[in-house]
């Protein structure tokens, strides 16, 4: 597993800085040359960072400006590249920008940047992470016990597989012992949606801190495992800032 970025800019000097930049830093880059095209990739994929050369790629401002509404990457780490003449830095930054960079960008200065900005990256990584699980659930709702299969979990939530449809809305109370360990589980959640084929997403509710942290703990060592060095890389990144 790698971090993966948006590049939007028609700037081929930006291009030739900023991407070997990030694929140092173990980041995929995807370089888009137009706005409109880019603001339909924001909503159909996910990226962890979107670069935005907000004055000199038309539509680049409100590109920027529209990122935090696109479901996809409304937590994106979002860099606004601006050329001095336009776009203040203070302007960007309320537009939703994250970081800004300020034309010529020199290949430390980009470094600087990105380096800074990796802790973040990870974090938000981390936060929408789906561990698949292959696990036994416990569903007790309204005095009935139901026997469900987790499929994923994540820090906020998990994914079940049950015999009957649960009702959205719905605050169940879950049991389970993580996979490959010795940490239990229980945990109110509500059901966020589910399908007619006992398929249902739940959100966490009020977990005890000491279970929240032993689950953030084991995805962690998950992380680490398909995306070998991020808890160096967190370590590292913030000790800089």
């Amino acid at each position: 597993m790698t971090l993966e970025s948006l590049l939007l800019s028609q700037d081929p000097e930006l291009v030739r800085v900023i991407r070997p930049t990030l694929e140092k830093l173990s980041i995929d880059v995807e370089v888009c040359h137009d706005a409109r095209a880019g603001s339909d990739i924001l909503i159909s994929d996910k990226f962890d960072a979107v670069v935005v050369d907000c004055d000199d790629l038309t539509g680049g401002l409100a590109l920027l400006q529209g990122l935090r509404n696109t479901p996809s990457n409304k937590n994106s780490v979002a860099f606004a590249i601006l050329n001095g003449k336009r776009t203040t830095t203070q302007e960007a930054f309320g537009m939703g920008a994250n970081f800004v960079l300020q034309k010529p960008i020199s290949t430390l200065n980009a470094s600087r940047c990105f380096h800074a900005a990796l802790n973040f990256m990870l974090k938000e990584r981390r936060r929408y992470f789906r561990q698949p699980v292959k696990m036994q659930v416990k569903v007790v709702l309204e005095g009935k016990t139901l026997t469900a299969s987790g499929t994923n979990i994540s820090e906020g939530g998990i994914a079940l597989l049950l015999r009957e449809a649960l009702p959205k809305g719905a605050t169940p109370q879950l049991q389970f012992s993580l996979p490959e360990s010795s940490i239990h589980i229980e945990v109110e959640a509500e059901v966020a949606w589910a399908d007619m084929k006992g398929v249902a997403g739940l959100r966490f509710h009020g977990m005890p801190k000491t279970a929240q942290a032993q689950l953030e703990t084991w995805l962690d060592e998950r992380m680490e495992a398909e995306f070998p060095g991020s808890k160096d890389r967190m370590a590292e990144s913030g000790s800089l800032q």
